[in-house]
């Protein structure tokens, strides 16, 4: 028998009801998250509209300003074009940048470092010459040499002096500078070279003491300071003129140049006065050139005339070796004053072939009256001396060596001395071997 299924309808309708309600309440919550997320997207988009409409205002408030500014800056450029002047102060603005800060007064103290020539803006400190000599030897004589010679092409420091006028001057600190504050200034700046800026203040006036003293225009216990700066009179103080040739001499000469086709013919008519060349102990010596112009090409707008061919450059002798005639390789005397001699050899020449250098040559020395050596050029003092008889032993040499500027009072001599006895005893050993 079979049973009617009437009976289940009442339970299929309650499970339709619950699931109803559930898809009910399901579906609330649902629209409730979505409605929660559509307002923050809408506050978001609210908030990013008000910020690029502030940026917007901003963007044009800038670019307001700078066409303001554009027109200022036309406005006198049209003003220069009407006959206004490109030195004619700025115009004066309201207010700042808005660009960085105001420098420190230490800031601006630590970059305050140029020196006048009337001494304001030099620092503390003071250098004596036998502080400056040591100082220079470290950290100045591969260029410039012990004495401030000049090794190779560098610059030459002291002497030249009475030389402006010469075809070939040669200009030094002592000869050619007007202001010792420029000295002080670029030794300070640029010195030495490779480690510019790193001497202090104190060895910076010892330097310039020590070139002053190699110039013969400070005494060798002349201390260097704010206070004796201005003691020291410079041998060109008053050697420079301002430049008045562009108001009175430019106009005479001055036209359009001729830029082709100017002369039919050009010929060489002279040669260099001088050739510089360069000893291989170092320094340059400016010789004449003997060199007549015949035979020299001349030039067309055809080209160059025969041009000869260059003679082959001659292989250069070796330099003579100085061989002290009574030196003794077991001579320990003789070794270390050939090795103190070296102080020297920049000016002087010893050996077989020696000649005058910068100074005269040494050989035969020793027995030899002073200021006697043919074709030199001696200072006052020798030749004072030469007229008196005086005559070079070991003591007179070893107390020359010693302070040759207070030994002979205008020596041209710029090395500063032998400070130790055991070096002045070898070297007037070394000397006293030099044959004639």
């Amino acid at each position: 028998m079979s049973k009617s299924p009437n009976i289940l309808w009442p339970a299929l309708g309650g499970t339709a009801l619950v699931l109803g309600a559930a898809f009910g309440l399901m579906n609330r919550d649902y629209a409730g998250d979505r409605i929660e997320a559509l307002e923050t997207r809408v506050e978001a988009v609210s908030a990013q509209a008000s910020s690029a409409a502030e940026q917007a205002e901003a963007e044009a408030a800038r670019a307001a300003a700078l066409e303001l500014q554009v027109a200022e800056v036309q406005a006198a450029a049209s003003v220069m074009a009407k006959g206004g002047s490109v030195t004619a102060p700025a115009p004066d603005r309201d207010g700042g940048y808005g660009l960085g800060r105001a420098a420190y007064a230490e800031e601006i103290a630590a970059w305050d470092v140029d020196v006048l020539p009337d001494g304001r803006g030099l620092p503390e400190g003071s250098g004596d010459v036998w502080t400056g000599e040591e100082v220079f030897v470290e950290q100045c004589a591969s260029c410039h040499g012990d004495f401030a010679e000049g090794v190779d092409n560098w610059p030459v420091l002291a002497g030249g002096f009475d030389t402006l006028a010469d075809k070939d001057p040669v200009k030094t600190v002592g000869s050619y500078w007007p202001y010792l504050s420029t000295v002080y200034d670029y030794v300070h700046r640029s010195m030495p070279f490779g480690g510019a800026g790193t001497l202090s203040a104190d060895e910076t006036y010892a330097i310039v003491a020590y070139i002053l003293y190699s110039n013969d225009m400070v005494e060798d216990d002349f201390v260097l300071s704010r206070d004796t700066f201005m003691d020291v009179e410079m041998h060109n103080a008053e050697g420079f003129v301002v430049d008045d040739r562009p108001e009175l001499e430019y106009a005479e000469w001055r036209a359009e140049p001729c830029m082709e086709n100017c002369k039919e013919e050009v010929e060489i008519t002279m040669r260099s006065v001088f050739l510089v060349e360069t000893p291989p102990e170092g320094g340059s010596n400016s010789v004449m050139n003997e060199a007549a112009v015949d035979g020299l090409p001349s030039f067309t707008s055809e080209g160059p005339s025969f041009i000869p061919a260059a003679a082959p450059t001659p292989a250069a002798a070796p330099a003579p070796v100085a061989t002290p005639a009574a030196a003794s390789e077991d001579d320990a005397m003789l070794k270390q004053g050939e090795k103190v001699f070296r102080k020297c050899a920049a000016c002087h020449a010893v050996g077989e072939g020696a000649k005058n250098k910068v100074g005269p040559q040494l050989n035969g020395i020793m027995g030899r009256t002073m200021g006697s050596v043919d074709g030199f050029s001696y200072s006052d003092g020798f030749v004072e001396a030469n007229a008196a008889g005086k005559v070079w032993t070991p003591e007179e040499m070893a107390a020359f060596l010693a302070k040759p500027k207070t030994y002979m009072k205008g020596t041209k001599m710029a090395f500063a001395g032998l400070r130790k006895d055991e070096d002045l005893a070898a070297i007037t050993a070394y000397l006293q071997s030099l044959a004639e």
